[in-house]
């Protein structure tokens, strides 16, 4: 009876746990306007525009250069957005 109660127990808290991450990174998804601003473009950029922006801005937040690994995980999410976003419109 005890071990029931402990697998049970376990269950509930690991259900939790997987909800409240998936609310987590839901928090932190990024919608193509804020990709636009964490690249600074405006909506008319295309792909070379954006690669262009995310190269230059990523050398100035990189880790390795003295930046912070949140701000270059920005940089990255908002190219992916943008860059799924253009391949979606073709």
């Amino acid at each position: 009876m005890a071990l029931v109660a402990l697998a049970l127990a376990l269950f509930i808290g690991w259900s939790l746990w997987k909800s409240a991450l998936k609310r987590r990174v839901a928090a932190i998804a990024m919608d193509e306007l804020e990709a636009r601003r964490v690249l600074e473009l405006g909506l008319e950029a295309g792909p070379d525009e954006i690669i262009a922006a995310h190269r230059r801005l990523i050398s100035r937040v990189h880790p390795d250069r003295g930046g912070s690994a949140e701000l270059a995980r920005r940089v990255n999410m908002a190219r992916d957005v943008l860059l799924a976003g253009q391949r979606a419109t073709r």
